[in-house]
């Protein structure tokens, strides 16, 4: 059998998705700003 990861490295592979997905959250809120901006020039 093999030993479970040690709590350390879980908890930093955890810390280092989290950061991946907030990255991403932020990049998509962003985009979704941009869109919107975009199309509200266009419409006037």
């Amino acid at each position: 059998m093999t030993d479970p990861l040690p709590d350390a490295e879980v908890r930093r592979r955890q810390a280092g998705r989290a950061r991946v997905m907030a990255l991403l959250l932020g990049l998509f809120v962003v985009l979704m700003f941009a869109i919107t901006i975009a199309k509200m020039t266009i419409n006037q």
